[in-house]
């Protein structure tokens, strides 16, 4: 995890109708993914796809986290793209 505070701008936030569903049946606003997702939480990633997060906030590469959410443990993806025009979160099924 990177200890910069916002190390990177999310740029227009979006996110598909499937996310915001599983979000709303869980309980969790987009925004704390957001936060999660920008302050270098990258949630369950193994350690290769980690340290590729923290190159890609260096040298300008998309960036992905993964989290899983409610009591069916849905995973979605939040993906910041490679030129920080957008950051959208998604299921994994809608990528």
């Amino acid at each position: 995890m990177t200890s910069r505070k916002f190390p990177f701008p999310l740029g227009r936030t979006v996110a598909t109708a499937g996310a915001l569903d599983a979000l709303q049946r869980a309980g969790i606003s987009p925004f704390n993914l957001l936060v999660r997702h920008q302050c270098g939480d990258w949630g369950e990633l193994d350690t290769e796809d980690r340290a590729a997060n923290e190159r890609a906030v260096s040298e300008g590469t998309r960036i992905l986290s993964v989290y899983h959410v409610g009591s069916d443990r849905e995973k979605l993806w939040v993906i910041s793209e490679w030129d920080r025009s957008a950051t959208t979160i998604l299921r994994a099924d809608e990528y």
